[in-house]
């Protein structure tokens, strides 16, 4: 193990990984409020402090102790999550579907400020290694979290938004399984479906929207 290495690693995406699961569940509590329900708000969570969204086990101990045994080639971590009463919402099935799209949609303009970093860094002569680098972790980190949380099966995001847009008999069915959806996931992670079928095909579609939004930046400081 390059201990080196790994301080190096961490100092790069410290900054992305921050931001990114703060302003995802943020952006949770945020529309929550809005929607009518303030469980988040008055939990104190709506809130750009990164300390309040950190899971010790979730956030730090297992992508450390993932990225130490896989030698990096799989992480996978979690922040708190942002406490929402769906029934306080005005109208619950339909709003959950805007609380649930919220944390990945801030992900994903995440991902196109950092694009903007990236673009202006190249603008400005920037090359310090450094910099950039962590302007590109900060695009990964975002994209990984956008995509990932999309997957349509309850805790996750994904799994929220198709209980909202589903008709109410398939809702409850799909809802049912939330109490084991986080471990359905995992053995699906660790199974390489979640990867092939899921993370690449749309990680890719999604790098390409992004490129494609940044062209007339990339295109202004050639």
């Amino acid at each position: 193990m390059d201990i080196g290495h790994l301080i190096q690693t961490i100092a790069l995406y410290a900054i992305p990984v921050l931001l990114s699961i703060t302003l995802h569940e943020a952006a949770h509590g945020y529309a929550a409020r809005h929607f009518g329900d303030n469980t988040a708000y008055v939990a104190g969570r709506i809130t750009l402090n990164p300390f309040k969204h950190i899971d010790p086990i979730g956030t730090i101990v297992m992508p450390l102790m993932l990225y130490l045994v896989t030698s990096g080639a799989f992480l996978f971590g979690y922040a708190k999550p942002v406490p929402v009463r769906f029934g306080n919402l005005r109208n619950p099935k339909k709003d959950m579907v805007w609380v649930a799209l919220a944390g990945p949609a801030s992900n994903f303009v995440q991902a196109l400020l950092w694009g903007v970093v990236f673009y202006l860094l190249q603008g400005a002569g920037v090359t310090e290694p450094f910099f950039v680098e962590m302007a590109q972790g900060g695009i990964l980190v975002n994209v990984v979290m956008f995509v990932f949380n999309l997957f349509p099966l309850p805790p996750l995001d994904g799994g929220r938004i198709l209980v909202g847009l589903l008709p109410y008999r398939q809702a409850m069915m799909v809802s049912r399984v939330e109490p084991w959806g986080f471990f359905i996931v995992m053995a699906l992670v660790l199974a390489g479906v979640v990867s092939n079928l899921w993370m690449r095909p749309l990680m890719g579609l999604t790098f390409k929207l992004i490129n494609l939004l940044l062209t007339p930046l990339a295109m202004l400081l050639s």
